[in-house]
């Protein structure tokens, strides 16, 4: 079957070849890409959906097109959209070219191993000429990377329960997730419970239903034959045991102490798991139904809750208890930030704390400082400082608390940062404005210091261009609004006696000088008049570069001959941005660039006007049928019948259109008339379109077929008073003509 239809198209297609093959105007068709059978198996069957797998990728793609034939280096390509169906960047399937001949072939194409969605299209794409067909249907496409059956346990913990069954309290909730496949956040999945499918599409699921819970990779059509559907996992509920840590909800621990949290419900074979802020701290262990908190282990503070499972009792979380230190107290250095000690200064370090009875010493490079034992601490020299804070209320011993360190440094110099402010872009933007953003103090030993919040108004500031002072340019931000100011920037910058210099930045700005070009024509035609691309500015002495489609295919020429349809651009390189001109489309001549608003073949109603409007064309020429040139507008309102001519030009090439006006009929003919001279319907009337016209011929016969009556540009006066009817009912038969052309016939009843 595939092989006869094959033949029929291409007959079809050369004939089509026959017909317009040799019409320079007529453009090649690309139509859209079907899928089509694999010739290596059995059947005949096209393909409703791509499922691929590591062991099996290969697929069939049918494309035909229509002629004229293609460029001998014409290449055609097969592309994917992305999985919305868009192809603002296309995978390429396949790539052909040696089909360039071929009407009517396959395309064999391999599903990347990244594909996965349901509305992924195909288009084929040709290079020369430059064509695209129209994008096929949407397919799902599914790379399989992963295909064996999902193993689903409580959070993922790769234990799966007894049974398959977890029974939870009435309120209660258990999460299920599967255990066993790598990248597991990569996948989407379809979740079931008791057969239906439910709207989660996420590895993991928290449920409080009963029902029979299992999931598989949602793979679209392709889920059925990846073979990844999961154990099954039976949900049930059961009545609260009223589970509770004994004790208060809050409780405080002295610093080093310890304290037994225990859940109220112990039993044989009960399994206990332990939580802290939520996440695991013990277990799930068997009798584990009490949990030690160690204050001696930094972070023991938190809320605490504790989870039953066991034959017999359903899964139940307690309610939260709260441990914190009883002496904790939070302190807060003022001045953590490094401190750069200029020569001469003194600074001030001072802490705060929550302590409500505390004491202070401060440390000086690991040793106590005599006597510094106030909140406050004014430094001269250099090192690395901290307090250590005792609380000396409440239940516990006093623990004394260190604060964060802050290191004194004295600079062996500073170092400035400058960067661009907001967006810029080299040769894009028309101005640019950078500013300091970091001052570094530099020790010794090289090491860096951000002073920045602590210096930067001490400092005073001078850009510089390509080294030279930028005069009245003296705070830390300068902007650049011309091209005059490309160059290298670099901020100097002194304090007491250091001098800094900043790093460099580069300013090009693009011209604001704009770069124009035009053409004769934007419409190429076989052997009409040379089209010729031309600029706006001289490009004398100027380094420049026509291109086509983005590739330079002349430096040489300040005007271009244009022998291609493309997309032309002018782009002079003489200063330091390229200034680059708009873009021009040069596209091949085609009748169907000109567009008429209404049919060329039009019927109007005597006495009115109908008006036809064309577009696509540079200009316009209406002619009536004596050769006339009535109008050169790009529309015409016609009145009377009759054929006029209307000439497009494109540039150097012209379409003809033959517009063809006819009046409607208002009223039919009339097939019966009377005789009885009462001065109602005694005539044949007929409408204006066929009486009085000199050349419109009326012919009357009678039943046996003889004329009785003939007359050009007939007046409505049939029968004439000396026609004679010898019957009460009699039948005639009329023909009218044009030019011997017939225009209507019928018969008409004469009644006395």
């Amino acid at each position: 079957m595939k092989k006869s239809n094959s033949t029929n198209s291409i007959l079809v297609l050369a004939l089509a070849f026959v017909l317009f093959g040799t019409l320079s105007v007529q453009a090649q068709i690309l139509n859209k890409p079907i899928p089509a059978d694999n010739p290596n198996y059995g059947g005949n069957y096209a393909w409703t959906a791509v499922c691929a797998s590591a062991g099996f990728n290969e697929y069939f793609v049918n494309f035909t097109w229509l002629p004229p034939m293609v460029d001998g280096n014409n290449e055609f390509i097969l592309e994917l959209s992305d999985s919305d169906g868009y192809f603002s960047s296309p995978t390429e399937l396949a790539r052909v070219s040696d089909k360039n001949a071929t009407f009517d072939f396959d395309f064999v194409f391999a599903l990347p191993t990244t594909m996965r969605g349901d509305n992924f299209k195909m288009r084929v794409r040709s290079t020369s000429p430059a064509k695209t067909s129209p994008p096929s249907d949407a397919f799902s496409m599914y790379y399989i990377d992963y295909g064996s059956p999902l193993l689903i346990s409580e959070n993922g913990s790769g234990t799966i329960p007894s049974g398959g069954q977890i029974q939870i309290c009435g309120g209660g909730s258990v999460t299920l997730k599967p255990h066993n496949i790598p990248s597991a956040d990569s996948y989407i999945y379809n979740w079931y419970r008791s057969g239906t499918l439910l709207p989660q599409k996420s590895e993991s699921i928290t449920v409080s239903d009963p029902g029979m819970y299992y999931v598989e990779l949602d793979y679209g059509d392709c889920s059925g034959s990846a073979n990844t559907l999961s154990n099954t996992i039976e949900i049930t509920t059961g009545s609260s045991s009223g589970l509770a840590i004994n004790g208060p909800s809050s409780i405080e621990v002295c610093p080093g102490a310890t304290h037994v949290l225990e859940a109220n419900i112990s039993g044989s074979g009960y399994t206990y798991t332990w939580y802290k802020d939520g996440a695991v701290v013990s277990g799930p262990t068997v009798n584990g139904s009490t949990y030690t908190v160690n204050a001696g282990v930094a972070g023991f503070e938190g809320s605490y809750t504790v989870k039953i499972q066991g034959s017999g009792i359903c899964t139940e979380s307690s309610g939260a208890v709260v441990v914190s230190n009883s002496s904790s107290f939070d302190i807060t250095l003022n001045n953590q930030e490094n401190i750069v000690l200029l020569p001469s200064q003194t600074k001030t370090l001072s802490v705060g704390t929550t302590a409500t009875n505390a004491t202070y010493q401060w440390y000086k490079d690991g040793a106590a400082i005599t006597d510094a034992t106030s909140n406050t601490l004014d430094i001269g020299a250099v090192g690395e400082y901290y307090v250590e804070v005792t609380e000396n209320g409440g239940p516990c011993a006093p623990a004394p608390i260190a604060s964060a360190t802050t290191t004194v440094v004295s600079p062996n110099s500073f170092e400035l940062v400058v960067d661009y402010v907001g967006s810029y872009t080299s040769c894009v933007s028309t101005d640019a404005t950078m500013s300091l953003t970091t001052i570094n103090a530099v020790g010794d030993n090289g090491s860096k210091t951000d002073v920045t919040a602590d210096l930067q108004t001490s400092f005073s500031y001078q850009w510089k261009l390509n080294g030279a002072i930028i005069s009245g340019e003296s705070s830390k931000t300068i902007t650049v609004s011309n091209q005059e100011g490309n160059g290298n920037y670099t901020l100097f910058g002194s304090i007491d006696t250091f001098d800094a210099t900043s790093n460099s930045l580069q300013v090009r700005l693009a011209s604001n000088q704009t770069l124009a070009i035009s053409a004769n024509s934007r419409v190429l035609c076989e052997g009409g008049e040379a089209i010729v691309l031309s600029s706006d500015l001289s490009l004398t002495n100027e380094s420049f570069e026509w291109k086509k489609d983005g590739v330079v295919v002349d430096s040489s020429s300040e005007t271009l001959n244009v022998t291609a349809s493309g997309v032309y651009q002018l782009v002079i390189n003489t200063n330091e941005c390229p200034l680059i001109s708009n873009e021009v489309t040069i596209t091949n001549f085609d009748e169907s660039l000109l567009v008429l608003d209404k049919s060329k073949d039009l019927i109007i109603i005597e006495g009115e006007t109908e008006t036809i409007t064309a577009s696509g064309a540079d200009s316009y020429e209406w002619y009536d049928a004596g050769n006339n040139l009535i109008s050169s507008s790009s529309s015409y309102g016609f009145t009377a019948e009759g054929e006029y001519l209307l000439i497009a030009s494109f540039g150097t090439c012209t379409v003809s259109k033959v517009i063809t006006i006819t009046y409607r009929d208002m009223f039919a003919i009339p097939n019966v008339i009377t005789t009885n001279g009462d001065g109602i319907n005694d005539l044949w009337v007929l409408p204006n379109t066929y009486s009085r016209d000199p050349n419109v011929l009326v012919t009357i016969f009678n039943e046996r077929g003889e004329q009785v009556f003939s007359q050009a540009g007939y007046e409505n006066n049939w029968p004439q008073s000396t026609t004679s009817f010898n019957r009460q009912s009699m039948i005639f038969y009329y023909k009218i003509t044009r030019g011997g052309k017939s225009l209507k016939q019928g018969t008409i009843t004469v009644i006395k």
